[in-house]
């Protein structure tokens, strides 16, 4: 009862009042979106968040490999279909997430060995994919997380069977297939300096001098509290790149037991954060992962943290929220 009675007298502090994703478009950028899928936006409240507050959404799970396509050249798209409608009929954008990812990938794709048929299996993953959704998706995280901490090529079945050219591989085909879609590299821990930042940097700089259509470059920025002061610098590197940055899975996740204090630190690092993307030129968009604190991943592979979002778990405006606000309206 105390947590709930704290939660809901931080909620009715909040100030301000507004389309997130108005404000942000104030100042000429794309959106301001939030990951989700029907579990999450067939929960009334949530839905009526992403429709007023969102401008962009982008499916949480329903577009993975394991999702769309479980055993070789089977498809299933009931999810992600459902998703794509939603975005549709509330004119949303839709950013297109992942094509060719490491993880949450089915066994059958992590036991090929031979390149033919690997080569074969991501061309006709992307074009199954990638072209159901021709021309509705804004943008689409072409891979995800093809570097560890140390910079070096992510060992997955895509880097042992092919090394770097599956990234070409995969940018080439879905240009290919979708050639109106903003084409994505994405990956997490571009937070702050250390050799992660500087290899994505020069693996982006390798792709356009071998004229792979890679049009942005996302930075997850699952942040934790108190930890955010270097972003606005390495969105200021991404930026000098000469292609689209987005913060794409955005979320500040606060240490246990919650207390107004850290709340309030959270409100200032939304701030700072959405303070650093518009500093940015090229810093077109930030998507939060997901819209509330009831339904985000925190809860389950970071038990000892809670409350990353910006709307709690009864669907009220946080201080977060109110961090956010302001850094899009006095910029």
């Amino acid at each position: 009862m105390k947590l709930l009675t704290l939660l809901l007298t931080l909620a009715t502090t909040s100030l301000v009042h507004g389309c997130l994703d108005q404000k942000m478009k104030a100042h000429k950028r794309v959106y301001i979106g939030a990951a989700t899928d029907p579990n999450t936006f067939n929960d009334t409240l949530v839905a009526q968040h992403l429709k007023t507050e969102f401008g962009c959404v982008t499916p949480e799970n329903s577009m993975k490999w394991e999702s769309t396509e479980p055993s070789r050249n089977t498809f299933t798209f009931s999810d992600s279909d459902k998703l794509v409608q939603f975005a549709s009929s509330n004119k949303k954008l839709i950013r297109g997430h992942t094509l060719v990812w490491h993880s949450q990938l089915p066994q059958w794709v992590h036991d090929i060995t031979d390149k033919a048929v690997l080569t074969e299996v991501i061309i006709n993953h992307i074009k199954k994919v990638a072209g159901r959704y021709r021309g509705k998706v804004y943008a689409w995280d072409v891979v995800n997380e093809v570097l560890s901490e140390d910079g070096t090529l992510r060992p997955s079945v895509f880097s042992t069977v092919l090394g770097e050219s599956f990234i070409d591989l995969a940018f080439r085909t879905a240009h290919a297939v979708d050639p109106h879609a903003k084409l994505y590299i994405n990956d997490y821990n571009l937070d702050g300096p250390g050799p992660k930042i500087d290899a994505m940097i020069a693996l982006i700089k390798r792709l356009q001098r071998r004229g792979v259509p890679v049009h942005g470059v996302g930075t997850q920025c699952h942040l934790i509290l108190g930890q955010v002061g270097a972003v606005p610098a390495q969105l200021q590197r991404l930026g000098g790149l000469n292609v689209d940055v987005a913060i794409t899975e955005l979320d500040i996740r606060i240490p246990k037991p919650l207390t107004p204090e850290l709340w309030r630190q959270q409100q200032e690092d939304f701030h700072t954060v959405f303070k650093g993307c518009l500093k940015v030129e090229r810093c077109v968009g930030i998507t939060a992962w997901g819209v509330s604190d009831k339904y985000s991943w925190v809860d389950t592979y970071f038990p000892t943290f809670d409350s990353p979002l910006l709307f709690d778990d009864y669907m009220n405006r946080k201080p977060a929220y109110d961090g956010a606000y302001a850094a899009l309206s006095d910029f």
